[in-house]
């Protein structure tokens, strides 16, 4: 032992050892506040932030909810990311457990005979030895912090898993909301094709009828067969589209959803909850997948600890006593005691960079986390920022589109009036019926864009349990 120090102490002359690194939160690569075409307009002060409510409170549709829950309980994506918690938990334990020595029982029997010719009297023997003992192989003794530097990377790999799962079910719950939100206003652009549908049918034939009597004219006749066949094709394409979003819903929630949990019209759902989106700061560090990656960074700066640590000997002992006797009748008397203790001192002299090489390695995997940290906060600050500077926009289209609405149905009535009699031609009521028809599904387009986006601001925002 005493010829081993000398050794150490040149090997840390020549090969020199790293500073320590300490963990240190970069700084946020964001503007201080959201840009201003982001927060004008933008929802009440008071409105509460996505991660101060829980879900239930932003969608208060009670179907919706229930969806939501199911979704919660059966699908397997999130099933999968809450089973890899329990793994990487079952990883940190036992990284922890090197801490401490691993001791172990142990009992056992030997015999054999010796011949003649081998024996010290010239005559046969059989030998026999009896053990029972207690004892700790190659305990390390974390004096440098190596095995602490690994249990700190293995908690944080954990949290990182967990925060991983926290945003796996934020975007789940978004991903279900804006599904059945979709459906429902499939759902409502088949009815409106369907009305139509029925609506232009009845003109057609009562048109159909004037004609056989002389009164309307061939043109008329076909304007408006023209216009049955054009509502044909929508509800044949609306009642397409509606399967595939109950498919997609059924997929997502991981079990069929029942009629009676889906809303048939868009308007019949329940208004999502307005939320605030707060500060920069307040907002992006609790995203989940932000804590993430910073629990990643913390890891990758552990597992630097772990790589300096290379350069200071690594002391192990191993040690065990217990009582070994010949006779199994004498195994348990004071006499046959018995003990080992070998301590053991380790540190390569010559190594080629190996160790060097590997701090380094370890110190570029912790500058590569934090390029990922400060990316996803950029990611994050631009997807609020494009959330919230559409909401104002899709505010105000509503409120036009609903205005461009009412006055169509005014002009549709006044045309087909005016049709019945007799001052203008079936094509002025063909033009108005057209225009009402495209705006009322667009009116349906804009008001799922503008919930839709309250999903997204939910999903952004860092959503709530």
């Amino acid at each position: 032992m005493r010829k081993l120090i000398p050794l150490l102490a040149i090997s840390f002359f020549l090969y020199g050892c790293p500073p320590r690194s300490h963990y240190v939160r970069p700084g946020l690569p964001v503007p201080p506040a959201w840009p201003e075409s982001a927060t004008t307009g933008a929802g009440a002060p008071s409105a509460p932030t996505a991660s101060s409510v829980k879900w239930q409170e932003l969608f208060t549709d009670q179907r919706l909810q229930s969806v939501i829950g199911l979704a919660l309980a059966n699908n397997r994506d999130l099933r999968a990311v809450t089973l890899n918690i329990e793994k990487v938990q079952a990883l940190y334990r036992i990284q922890r457990t090197e801490l401490y020595p691993t001791v172990v029982a142990s009992a056992g029997g030997e015999g054999y005979r010796v011949p003649a010719n081998l024996s010290s009297n010239d005559h046969p023997k059989t030998v026999a030895q009896y053990t029972v003992g207690l004892g700790a192989t190659s305990w390390e003794l974390d004096l440098f912090g190596r095995i602490r530097s690994l249990k700190t990377q293995a908690l944080e790999q954990y949290l990182a898993t967990e925060q991983a799962r926290s945003a796996t079910q934020i975007s789940l719950v978004a991903a279900v909301a804006s599904s059945y939100l979709t459906y429902a206003a499939d759902r409502e652009g088949l009815k409106l094709a369907q009305d139509t549908l029925d609506a232009q049918q009845a003109s057609f034939e009562l048109i159909r009828r004037t004609a056989e009597l002389g009164m309307a004219s061939d043109l008329d006749l076909r304007q408006a067969q023209s216009q049955v066949e054009a509502a044909r094709v929508d509800v044949a394409s609306f009642s397409g589209q509606v399967a595939l979003d109950e498919n997609a819903l059924n997929l997502l929630v991981g079990t069929p959803v029942t009629p009676g949990m889906l809303a048939d019209e868009l308007s019949k759902v329940a208004d999502l909850r307005e939320i605030a989106a707060g500060v920069p700061s307040d907002v992006l560090l609790r995203r989940p997948d932000i804590l993430a990656a910073e629990h990643q960074l913390i890891a990758a700066n552990a597992n630097i600890g772990a790589a300096r640590a290379a350069f200071f000997p690594r002391i192990a002992l191993t040690a065990a006593a217990g009582i070994t006797s010949s006779d199994l009748t004498n195994l348990f008397k004071p006499a046959a005691g018995t003990w080992d203790f070998a301590p053991q001192a380790t540190l390569p002299i010559f190594d080629y960079g190996a160790r060097r090489a590997g701090y380094k390695a370890a110190t570029v995997d912790r500058d590569i986390a934090i390029a990922e940290y400060e990316k996803s906060i950029q990611s994050a600050f631009r997807e609020v920022s494009d959330a919230l500077s559409l909401r104002t926009s899709l505010n105000n289209q509503q409120q036009a589109l609903q205005a461009l609405v009412d006055t169509l149905q005014e002009t549709y009535r006044l045309s087909e009036a005016r049709y019945k009699g007799g001052i203008d031609s079936y094509l002025s009521v063909l033009v108005a019926q057209r225009a009402l028809y495209a705006a009322q599904q667009q009116l349906v387009g804009i008001r799922l864009a503008r919930l839709s986006n309250l999903v997204t601001l939910y999903k952004v925002l860092g959503g709530g349990d």
